[in-house]
């Protein structure tokens, strides 16, 4: 990974130590203190010192047990996936919504305007602050079956489902595959001992959960993005001044390219056989569908649960259309 770590800590050298801000963050990543999201948390730390912000970072293998102790007052800030961050700010924890953003450029598009001084006030909702965003990587679908390469032929399939992830259980159902409830320290399990058909990860898994196990000889990834996944980072209001939170946003912008390259090179080193390419024609489909979805879960509307911000999928949306103008949704009468 590439470090700013030097740069960094020539400019912490000068910074007045004296009066620097001490903060907890409790930091999920799946392999605790060696993964590569708790090594861009400490890059990011690193780079706070320029700002007199001294965060003492506290790792965890369990995503719940992290928040859990956020909850309690055990850390200042806490640094996780936006799904599970969604309770602290829907707006920001709706950039993982299911189809809307379909190519990195698009995500790189959105998370600089999220970075802006004048999306501020975004960032705070219910006495939380959102101090950053970074790029974890788009969840693709696993299978254990390559012939599992359309919506349909997942009808009557197992997948694991993360259960407090409401707009993914949607979708399992609306495709009329079967729901096994799991969370992240044990879906890829369930993949790889055959409890489960599909799973649905972002290509770290692939080799650190050992998801190709999973896969074995008949199965693959389906190469389309079903969202995009963050690490975000929350904070009690009252931790950082506004003009610092705002540098802390525009640190973790900073971060985009390191973030992406780390995430091109474990997508590249997945053996290019065991992806799954589906047609373009599917693709246009697959898209109007999680629109549809995505509009009930916007509005709660035909018993789907109230998911995601009106305001991020209208921005996205609005990202879309400026990448891809000629597509049918820009022109809909239901528009998001």
């Amino acid at each position: 990974m590439i470090r700013k770590t030097l740069a960094a800590l020539s400019l912490a050298a000068v910074a007045p130590l004296a009066s620097a801000q001490t903060a907890t963050m409790c930091v999920f990543d799946v392999i605790g203190a060696n993964g590569d999201v708790y090594n861009m948390v400490k890059d990011f730390a690193l780079e706070m010192k320029t700002h007199n912000v001294d965060f003492k970072l506290k790792p965890y293998t369990d995503e719940g047990v992290a928040i859990g102790d956020f909850n309690s007052g055990q850390c200042d800030a806490v640094a996780a996936l936006d799904i599970r961050l969604r309770p602290f700010n829907r707006f920001t924890g709706s950039v993982s919504a299911v189809g809307a953003l379909p190519t990195y450029k698009d995500l790189e598009t959105l998370l600089a305007t999220l970075a802006q001084p004048k999306a501020a006030p975004l960032m705070k909702e219910n006495g939380y602050e959102v101090l950053g965003i970074v790029p974890a990587g788009a969840g693709y679908l696993f299978v254990n079956d390559r012939e599992i390469d359309t919506a349909g032929e997942l009808a009557g399939k197992r997948i694991a489902t993360l259960d407090y992830q409401k707009d993914a259980i949607r979708m399992v159902n609306y495709v009329k595959a079967t729901v096994v409830p799991s969370d992240i320290t044990n879906f890829a399990g369930k993949f790889n001992n055959g409890s489960v058909d599909t799973a649905y990860a972002p290509a770290f898994a692939y080799e650190a959960l050992e998801l190709y196990k999973g896969i074995g000889e008949k199965g693959g990834i389906v190469d389309y993005p079903l969202a995009q996944l963050t690490v975000q980072i929350v904070a009690r209001d009252e931790v950082l001044d506004d003009d610092v939170a705002q540098k802390a946003r525009e640190v973790a912008w900073g971060m985009f390219p390191q973030a992406m390259n780390m995430i091109s090179d474990l997508e590249d080193a997945i053996p290019d056989d065991k992806w799954i390419r589906i047609p373009e024609k599917d693709i246009v489909g697959y898209q109007e569908m999680f629109r549809e979805n995505r509009l009930e879960m916007r509005d709660g509307a035909n018993g789907a649960p109230v998911v995601y911000s009106p305001k991020m999928l209208s921005l996205m949306s609005k990202i879309r259309c400026s990448s891809n103008p000629g597509a049918s949704e820009c022109t809909a009468d239901n528009r998001e």
